[in-house]
């Protein structure tokens, strides 16, 4: 995952970044397959230590054009999790109690609690995204976001959360598959909406939106990784290749108990 991370200060052209990339793997669908079976295993084994050892924190943020599939990364990537560990978060239309405050009071109140993983499905990015490509505040606002969110991220990592962020990068043609998937699709036409249709042809002004973000706001503490989306069965393999890894190098263990089992009898 290293070449599909950005590195801080690196500016983000999203034109050079191939949606359907799959370099570093050699094999096809079905090997990929295999490979994220036993990453699904190593998950649920190193969230069941997360959540027992109960002392970090895991902050997984989604961001995508819509069909991008952060519903699918979710689905797929989590088979078998505990429940009790692993929060969705999906950030709506602020409320008005919501928008009497500072824009990311809702976010921060939503953030991993010790032991807990959770997933930003969509997330305090829609402030300088959809705000910025509808103009819903003036642009001396929504630019001082970017250094904002880089030090509400900060924040949080200083105080022990692992933060990883990922931008699934579709490409036009995919999202007009998955548009007609979903009408086609007794089953997911829920999911359409026709104003969805309005927000396509402003895909150039949000492409420019994400590559701004991306860049102002990759840390060390809070990377961004520009994610191939429109082969499924990588986009899944990346993203769980970099969850697994991460979680490994927290080195966690087991809670040792306070008391000798040895002298337990139990009738």
């Amino acid at each position: 995952m290293d070449r599909y991370r950005i590195k801080p200060g690196k500016r983000v052209q999203l034109a050079d970044w191939d949606p359907s990339d799959k370099r570093g793997f050699k094999h096809g669908k079905a090997e990929a397959e295999k490979r994220l079976d036993k990453l699904r295993e190593d998950l649920v084994a190193l969230q069941e230590v997360l959540y027992a050892e109960g002392r970090h924190r895991l902050l997984i943020v989604l961001q995508g054009m819509d069909t991008s599939g952060k519903d699918g990364v979710i689905r797929r990537i989590f088979q078998g999790v505990n429940p009790q560990g692993v929060r969705v978060v999906s950030f709506k239309t602020p409320s008005s109690a919501e928008l009497a405050r500072d824009y990311l009071w809702r976010v921060h109140q939503q953030v991993p609690a010790r032991g807990e993983i959770v997933i930003f499905n969509r997330s305090h990015y829609e402030d300088v995204l959809i705000v910025r490509v509808h103009e819903l505040v003036p642009k001396s606002v929504w630019r001082r976001r970017y250094d904002q969110i880089a030090d509400f991220e900060r924040l949080l990592a200083e105080e022990g959360t692992t933060i990883l962020k990922f931008f699934l990068h579709i490409s036009l043609a995919e999202q007009k598959v998955g548009f007609e998937e979903r009408l086609a699709d007794p089953t997911k036409i829920w999911k359409f909406n026709p104003n969805d249709v309005k927000e396509r042809a402003r895909w150039p002004e949000y492409m420019r939106a994400y590559e701004d973000a991306i860049s102002r706001t990759s840390t060390d503490y809070a990377p961004w990784y520009v994610v191939p989306g429109d082969r499924k069965w990588f986009r899944d393999l990346l993203i769980a290749e970099t969850l697994v890894g991460t979680l490994k190098k927290l080195k966690m263990k087991y809670p040792q108990p306070d008391f000798d089992p040895a002298a337990i009898r139990i009738d």
